[in-house]
């Protein structure tokens, strides 16, 4: 027997006794945080919706205290097309739908939430419109014809969520309907051309792909009504509202300034008026510009700690003791970034007596060693 014969006979035995499992055709991401309840539900629905498509569902989970990785694991130990992508020291769900997205081979992978408010029987018709070649992402949207916010949304959130459709739109120059969707389809050979260039933090991930785009994809939409949750807790909050507009600066920067660093500059405006209400404050108590600059200086650095703990770094959050271990850590490593902030605003005070002016410039020189100090020492990545 030739060689030639021998592999052909080799790789037909293993062929017979190792089957080899039919590639996906459609890979759905779910990104999890305290979903433990909707893991087995979500499943069921998607396995009835999906006939005739070969699909697989990967959960992308961020460390869930509830066990929302392991009740996934469970469930894939019975389905194979169930598996858990279980991030260790990372969290937010734009990092977490990238991450499950890139571990897709599928030619098409679509996005939806664990908290069942997304209507996955549209899932077939949004992979049908994949068959017209120039078609590249598809959108499940609440504002096309057959689409609805339902009983989803308060009307809070609704009016938020309207709002920051219409500065996407006009500052980002997306015409989509609904960018703020967290339900979508893509094709992944174009999300591939596109990922380098896209923000890991926040939470709304189709504006920035829309906006890295560059209005150059064919984009659909299928409409659906938005549903209400039925376990868990939503993560949207006003912290996610400020991560938003950090991700339009962002965008209008060209991707040049991240989103942390962005959230780390606006708590840093806050930071200013609150240095400038204590410098006043002691001004009128007749202490001396030097003096007064001190408090507001120390004032200012706590607030930006706990502001920058719920917001910046969310993701990073201290908690428990870890909060004051914070607290004196970011005290420690800003002490330089202070001298220079003092330093600064008396110099700029003796030359120009104007207290704002010189309490300002003291603060903007301060605030770049305390951003990259801050990042590296008080919430390094675990």
């Amino acid at each position: 027997m030739t060689n030639a014969a021998q592999g052909a006979l080799t790789r037909r035995d293993m062929t017979k006794d190792t089957p080899i499992t039919a590639i996906p055709e459609l890979t759905i991401v779910v990104p999890t945080y305290n979903e433990r309840d909707n893991v087995r539900p979500l499943v069921a629905l998607l396995a009835d919706a999906l006939h005739g498509i070969r699909w697989e569902v990967v959960f992308v989970d961020d460390d869930s205290p509830d066990g929302t990785a392991a009740e996934v694991a469970s469930v894939g130990q019975e389905d194979g097309r169930v598996r858990v992508l279980h991030r260790i020291g990372r969290r937010g769900l734009a990092g977490a739908c990238i991450e499950g997205m890139l571990s897709a081979i599928s030619p098409v992978v679509a996005v939806i939430d664990a908290d069942l408010q997304h209507d996955e029987r549209i899932l077939p018709a949004m992979f049908d419109k994949f068959r017209d070649p120039g078609t590249d992402l598809v959108i499940g949207t609440r504002n096309a014809e057959g689409g609805s916010a339902g009983s989803g949304l308060s009307p809070l959130r609704k009016w938020g969520s309207d709002m920051a459709t219409g500065l996407a739109r006009r500052f980002l120059r997306i015409t989509a309907t609904d960018p703020m969707s967290g339900f979508f389809m893509v094709r992944r050979a174009s999300f591939n051309q596109i990922v380098t260039g896209l923000q890991t933090d926040g939470f709304k991930i189709l504006a920035d792909m829309l906006s890295a785009s560059g209005g150059r994809w064919g984009v659909e939409e299928v409409g659906y009504t938005f549903r209400e949750r039925q376990h868990g807790e939503s993560k949207m909050d006003a912290a996610v509202t400020l991560e938003f507009l950090g991700l339009v600066v962002a965008r209008m920067t060209g991707g040049l300034l991240p989103i942390r660093f962005i959230l780390f500059g606006m708590v840093g405006v806050s930071g200013i008026f609150v240095q400038l209400l204590f410098v006043r404050l002691g001004l009128a108590a007749d202490l001396a510009f030097g003096w007064a600059q001190v408090a507001g200086v120390f004032a200012a650095m706590t607030t930006n700690f706990f502001l920058n703990n719920a917001l910046t770094y969310r993701d990073r959050a201290l908690r428990g003791w870890g909060v004051l271990r914070g607290l004196l850590s970011f005290y420690a490593v800003c002490a330089i970034g202070a001298v220079m902030n003092v330093g600064v605003a008396e110099a700029v005070y003796s030359a120009v007596p104007q207290w704002a002016l010189a309490s300002t410039a003291g603060a903007i020189v301060g605030a770049l060693w305390n951003f990259v100090a801050s990042s590296f020492a008080t919430w390094r990545a675990r």
